[in-house]
């Protein structure tokens, strides 16, 4: 066998190598990306568009686990009256869920 023919037998050995390394990883992408960040995405336009959609009345939840009803509206501050007469100022990220139940708001 002459040098010509071993480096071609190893430039193919090594080409295979690759190959096989970069099908599983792109599997293992391809399989996260549906998994994680597909699911996460969605979950995150759902959550702004709830964002976008609360106004003056509705009855929701904070991430602390603060339950009452919007009272007013002020840039990206929210007054959420929590009791009569006890109202707080809270930022409108901190919303993670509008209808609350009615006996929880009370």
């Amino acid at each position: 066998m002459n040098l010509g023919g071993i480096l071609d037998v190893a430039g193919r050995q090594s080409l295979g190598r690759h190959g096989t390394f970069l099908v599983p990883l792109a599997l293992m992408f391809g399989i996260m990306y549906f998994l994680v960040i597909l699911p996460q995405s969605r979950q995150r336009k759902k959550v702004q568009a709830m964002l976008a959609a609360i106004k003056n009345g509705d009855k929701v939840v904070t991430n602390s686990g603060i339950y009452g009803t919007i009272n007013g509206m002020d840039g990206d501050t929210i007054i959420l009256k929590i009791a009569d007469n006890v109202k707080i100022r809270i930022a409108r990220a901190a919303i993670c869920a509008g209808g609350a139940p009615q006996d929880a708001a009370k």
